[in-house]
């Protein structure tokens, strides 16, 4: 069994008593003391102040040590005169004071386990080789620079959320404002704020989600609701409208957003800046058929532009920096689209290199018979783009399933993209 002898240190303590001891006694004479006399009256006070506070012997309040009990005896003092006659102690304060560095090996007993080591090829040099020198007559294994170590994966954000993140970041270093609103929508300003007439083919129970209870919203504004209604049916600013009774109950339907132009058609209505520039990346929700590139639960960049000189072609220039600058894609293609909201409507498409050419997103000039209800008299840009095929192409991934993947060797593997 290995024996111990006492530090310089160790042999310090033993003869003036530990540091936490002194600071004891000071106390037993004061009562209480500032922090800062005590620092000047006590040495190693960093020590004193650790080990009497972890014994509850004290305790400082407002910059002033106060005694709280005087311990009988000091168990740690005992210890050391136990090691210093070559007594043995119990295992856990032989733990204490190796922690404290007040014992260490008796240096006979480290030179028998190093001398175990000479004549020996060795890998790696023990702390008894170091301190008793002999770690200069050891022959040492040669260390192949060459050889492959162990892979460390560091800690890192999940890929497409970093992707997401910077994303974010660059639309509003461009002066983009942040939109907010609620996860569960009206079908008003799913819909009917963005003017898509309550009999179309989208509203139904296979190409949305639809809430039971509760089943209905209310209306936040009651005025543009009826202006909403009227574009409907009449129609306003020069349109004949749909042509149809609107029904204010339908509008007050609730479900998961089925994409993020409503929260456009919400920004509208709360008195926007003029110019202004406006995103989100929302999560939607769709029953969709789960492939490659389709999810029933997606997230979708969202933007508009409000100013009295934009024109189609400002909106493309957008569409294009968001393909080629942000998703990294070479080619990219417009194609002319139809949405109920916009005229001119445009599609975006970006060519994959596996999957071929993809669909990104709807865009357009809204609509005045959106705008206008709503309080806008501006020319309003927009568009919607699928985040998550965006990140495909900055990502090398092939499946979007993937990008929530928890798929360990992708994950640590995936690079970070900007």
């Amino acid at each position: 069994m290995s024996s111990f002898v006492l530090t310089e240190e160790g042999k310090e303590y033993l003869d003036k008593g530990l540091p936490e001891k002194r600071l004891v006694e000071l106390l037993k004479q004061r009562k209480k003391i500032t922090v800062d006399e005590a620092r000047k009256e006590i040495a190693n006070f960093a020590l004193a102040l650790q080990w009497a506070k972890k014994n509850n012997w004290i305790m400082v309040v407002q910059g002033e040590i106060e005694l709280l009990k005087t311990p009988e005896s000091y168990p740690e003092e005992l210890a050391l005169k136990a090691v210093a006659e070559g007594k043995k102690i119990e295992e856990k304060m032989l733990s204490t004071l190796l922690t404290r560095k007040l014992i260490e090996k008796e240096r006979e007993d480290m030179l028998k386990k190093a001398e175990k080591h000479l004549g020996k090829e060795i890998t790696g040099l023990s702390s008894e080789l170091i301190k008793t020198g002999l770690w200069k007559n050891v022959k040492l294994k040669p260390y192949n620079v060459r050889a492959v170590g162990r892979k460390i994966y560091p800690g890192k954000r999940q890929p497409y959320q970093h992707f997401v993140s910077k994303m974010k970041q660059k639309l509003i270093e461009l002066g983009f404002k942040e939109m907010v609103g609620p996860l569960i929508e009206t079908e008003f300003w799913n819909f009917d704020a963005l003017y898509q007439p309550q009999n179309h083919p989208a509203r139904s129970w296979t190409a949305t989600y639809q809430l039971k209870k509760p089943s209905h919203g209310e209306f936040l504004d009651k005025k543009i609701a009826a202006r909403v209604g009227e574009a409907h049916e009449k129609g306003i600013a020069g349109s004949c409208g749909w042509g149809y009774k609107w029904d204010p109950k339908k509008a007050l339907q609730l479900l998961p957003r089925a994409h993020g132009t409503c929260l456009s058609a919400r920004t509208l209505a709360s008195k926007p800046d003029i110019p202004g520039k406006y995103f989100a990346i929302a999560r939607c929700y769709r029953p969709d058929v789960l492939d490659a590139t389709h999810l029933i639960e997606f997230n979708q960049a969202e933007g508009i532009v409000i100013d009295e000189s934009l024109t189609l072609k400002s909106l493309l220039g957008i569409l294009e920096m968001f393909a080629k600058e942000i998703a990294g894609a070479e080619k990219v293609k417009f194609l002319p689209d139809y949405y109920p909201f916009t005229e001119p409507s445009v599609q975006l498409s970006a060519k994959h290199p596996e999957l071929g050419w993809m669909e990104f997103g709807g865009s357009g000039i809204f609509r005045e018979e959106l705008t206008k209800p709503l309080g806008i008299d501006a020319p309003v840009i927009a568009w919607g783009i699928g985040i998550d095929r965006l990140a495909m192409f900055k990502l090398g991934v092939t499946d979007i399933r993937y990008l929530f993947s928890n798929d360990l060797k992708w994950l640590r593997e995936a690079k970070m993209v900007i």
